[in-house]
């Protein structure tokens, strides 16, 4: 049996969270590669206990996803148990944490004692690098990929939508970085235009407040709803149910799960301006930009009536995905990391 792998993650299966979708992938085709791991969720198990059950099971190698929220106490144990410790980036820690006053230092401190930095782009990379030179020489790319279940979703049973509709889809938690309200706005002037649009919201509340803020502005506006958290499991259904899948995020950690997915069934994206979005959309090729409630609204103007754009793009991003994502290609990429520091099992090419 090979050596074991601690997995240290903020968030792990059963939660909707991004992280928790990216470690239960990462970690289910580690497995099946022969690889002998655990994966530890902090949001489910206290610190302490976390750190004696890693103690005791001395993995030869401590792999934690998110610096500010589990990387602490990852640094803490591999010097204890003297193994190699791997960080990936998974966004709010490189786009925030590392830059955030009250928590930059403690960021820094994890990535400077890792053995390895995975980031999931060069744009996120090069960011990083800035900010901490000495740690270049560490940081290690690898793309994400998608995979998706086929439980079915039925949308029809929680909203009545007409034949003849042009469905956006908002597909992530409800907190700021994500920015909810944002479609809003420009959206009502959109449905005055072309009544048949309309816009859904599918992932859990992550932050109290926004998600109150987006109920009560949701209020009155019978062309968009909350659909409420959707299993992971039945996101494919539901993104090949909408229309259009639209991303507002003011930072992404270098290529979001949710624009992956919708890729992954031919949808096409209607995506935030950001360095994070960019490394995946192309404007006009796998979906459209905007900057601002103004493109947003000229961008959605165009998915709504042109289906032969959405098409398009949709066809392009699937292509993207397969070409450039496939679930193997991250996998071997983690072993080949892996085997820098300890004996796993060789990767096959995919």
């Amino acid at each position: 049996m090979a050596p074991s792998v601690a997995l240290l993650t903020p968030f792990a299966f059963p939660s909707l969270r991004g992280n928790a979708v990216t470690v239960e992938r990462i970690a289910r085709g580690l497995a099946e590669r022969g690889v002998a791991l655990r994966v530890w969720d902090l949001s489910a198990t206290g610190e302490s206990r976390v750190a004696e059950e890693v103690d005791a099971g001395r993995p030869a190698l401590i792999h934690a996803f998110h610096a500010w929220r589990v990387g602490p106490l990852a640094l803490r144990v591999a010097r204890r148990l003297e193994v190699p410790l791997i960080v990936t980036l998974t966004g709010t820690d490189a786009n925030h944490d590392l830059f955030d006053p009250d928590r930059a230092a403690v960021v820094r401190r994890v990535l400077e004692g890792a053995a390895a930095i995975v980031v999931f782009h060069d744009s996120v990379g090069a960011r990083v690098a800035a900010a901490l030179p000495d740690v270049a020489a560490r940081l290690v790319v690898i793309p994400q990929a998608a995979t998706l279940r086929t439980e079915p979703y039925e949308l029809a049973a929680r909203w009545d939508l007409p034949e003849d509709r042009v469905l956006f889809l908002f597909a992530g938690g409800i907190r700021p970085v994500k920015r909810p309200r944002f479609p809003l706005r420009p959206f009502a002037q959109l449905v005055e235009r072309h009544p048949r649009a309309r816009l859904a919201y599918a992932g859990p509340v992550l932050d109290r407040i926004e998600g109150e803020a987006l109920m009560r502005e949701l209020e009155g506006r019978g062309w968009a709803r909350y659909l409420g958290a959707v299993p992971h499991g039945q996101m494919a259904s539901l993104l090949r149910a909408a229309d259009v899948v639209v991303n507002c995020s003011e930072s992404e950690g270098g290529m979001a799960n949710a624009i992956l997915e919708a890729f992954a069934v031919g949808r096409a994206m209607l995506a935030a301006d950001i360095p994070g979005n960019r490394s995946l959309v192309q404007h006009d090729v796998t979906g459209l930009l905007f900057s601002d409630a103004g493109t947003f609204l000229a961008g959605a103007e165009r998915l709504t009536t042109d289906s032969a754009l959405r098409d398009r793009l949709g066809r392009a991003g699937r292509q993207r995905v397969e070409r450039d994502h496939p679930p193997g290609r991250e996998i071997d990429d983690y072993l080949a990391l892996y085997r820098r520091f300890v004996a796993v099992p060789a990767g096959r090419a995919c």
